[in-house]
């Protein structure tokens, strides 16, 4: 008997290291180490009616750009579908580029500076994650590299510093996916998020996920030189910043709601957001620029990548609901510079500011809080704030000449925000809900949050393909997914 119970298996901990010489394709059922020696941990004492714990590995599976045993890298990234991962000591997966990074080592930098987005993003192409789980990982879920990454259907729990962490990739796509719970040590000193877009990232989409339960945390940030996000039809709910973009060029954000944030969104030093169709929940929504430059920069390279000072404008604020409780002194809309700038940032930041329902009940007795802070102005400090849409449209003229403020508490404009139910009641007066009768995730019918003019805003076809085209689509898909 002591035989037995002396030598126990570890067969699902080992870590798989894979060589690039194959496609790895990983299923439910599957052993995490297939291949790999089984090692062998011997006990002391008799495990019966005990707890035995395993020290936890670094990593599951790292997929290497490099040459291991004489066998070179085919491009090929693993599909991994119906595992679930827990309790890494660093981060579950990671798939490299040209560098192999240490837990010593700043994992970003790939690639370093100002670079051409065709030429990094290549080693490790078409990785997919797909019905995956990866929670409680000390560090992230995964350091993702490579263009045409797809993660989908997928949980993503209980992280640290960064759950999804996608580095110097092109037309990337999140969808679908439950993201919770990053930054479970609250950590301070550090700027983590649930997802990370980071280093030049080019296309990356992402749409239909919920993103909650992030209270130290940002939601989603693209950061550092990215290009042409798109982020639609997502639900974000208590994060530090819902959807953060900073440093960057072109966003498309249309169709979300965020609920309860610092900030809903949070665009910093970029240029041409453009912000449709979103409902705010307590979430205000903040524009800001400073005087972060690519000379003496902290973060040495990194705003060498974005739009330099005097280049951070262009933004779109169309269409939008901003709901807030009465009891919510914040402004609802905040667009912000510091005031030693003015004289070097005299144009506004967006380009359209129009459209958009403000909500809010008045207290009786009580001062009505700033709904819009403005700058730059000529007033002093530079910075201006109204209590009112008339005050606003005093202080800038050529916007929101379409907005509409409403005197109401959040459950009489949307059906029922105490129970996640944010499509519009319909009571609003004729006109108040934008062009076209719509205004945030939902339309004046009190249709579910998708608006249809998603697609358009976001550069897709207006109109769907003829029925054969879909049908040849659709008998096309095995063969793509073979070839992959």
């Amino acid at each position: 008997m002591a035989a037995q119970w002396q030598t126990l298996r570890a067969a699902a901990c080992g870590a798989l290291h894979g060589s690039g010489s194959s496609r790895q394709r990983h299923s439910a059922g599957g052993s995490a180490n297939e291949g790999t020696r089984t090692p062998l941990h011997r006990l002391g004492v008799n495990p019966a009616n005990r707890l035995v714990e395993i020290t936890a590995f670094d990593s599951a599976l790292v997929r290497t750009g490099m040459t291991v045993h004489g066998k070179s890298n085919d491009h090929k990234g693993p599909v991994i579908r119906g595992i679930t991962f827990t309790q890494y000591a660093y981060r579950a997966l990671e798939v490299e580029g040209k560098k192999r990074f240490t837990a010593a080592d700043e994992p970003t930098d790939e690639p370093v500076g100002p670079s051409d987005h065709s030429t990094y993003g290549k080693e490790v192409t078409g990785t997919v994650l797909e019905n995956v789980s990866i929670t409680y990982c000390s560090r992230v879920a995964g350091y993702f590299r490579g263009d045409g990454l797809i993660i989908r259907n997928s949980l993503v729990s209980d992280t640290s510093t960064e759950g999804i962490y996608v580095i110097g990739s092109s037309d990337v796509l999140l969808e679908k996916n439950i993201i919770r719970r990053n930054n479970v040590e609250q950590l301070t000193g550090y700027y983590p998020s649930a997802v990370k877009i980071f280093n030049q990232s080019y296309r990356v989409t992402v749409r239909d996920n919920l993103v909650l339960d992030n209270p130290n945390s940002s939601g989603v940030w693209y950061d550092v030189g990215n290009r042409d996000g798109v982020f639609v039809n997502n639900y974000v709910e208590n994060a530090v910043n819902g959807f953060f973009f900073e440093i960057s060029r072109g966003a498309t954000v249309a169709g979300n709601v965020f609920v309860r944030c610092d900030r809903g969104i949070y665009i910093l030093n970029a240029a041409g957001a453009r912000i449709y169709n979103n409902t705010f929940l307590d979430a205000p929504a903040s524009f800001e620029r400073n005087q972060r430059s690519a000379t003496g920069d902290h973060f040495g390279w990194h705003p060498a990548t974005g739009p330099g000072v005097d280049q951070r404008e262009g933004h779109v604020f169309v269409n939008n609901l901003l709901v807030a409780n009465p009891t919510s002194r914040r402004p609802l809309l905040r667009f912000e510079q510091p005031a030693a700038m003015c004289q070097q940032l005299t144009r506004p930041q967006a380009a359209e500011v129009n459209g958009n329902v403000y909500v809010r009940a008045s207290m009786p007795g009580v001062a009505a809080p700033p709904m819009v802070t403005w700058s730059p102005t000529s007033a002093q400090n530079c910075s201006a704030v109204a209590t009112s849409l008339d005050e606003f449209r005093k202080v800038a003229s050529q916007f929101e000449v379409g907005g509409q403020q409403l005197d109401q508490t959040p459950g009489s404009v949307l059906q029922g925000p105490d129970v996640q139910r944010f499509e519009l009641r319909g009571v609003a007066p004729e006109g108040a809900w934008g062009r076209g009768g719509r205004v945030g995730g939902a339309v004046r019918t009190a249709t579910p949050c998708r608006p249809t003019s998603v697609g358009e805003v976001a550069g897709w076809a207006r109109t769907p393909p003829p029925p054969e085209a879909r049908r040849r689509a659709v008998r096309n898909v095995p063969a793509v997914m073979a070839g992959r």
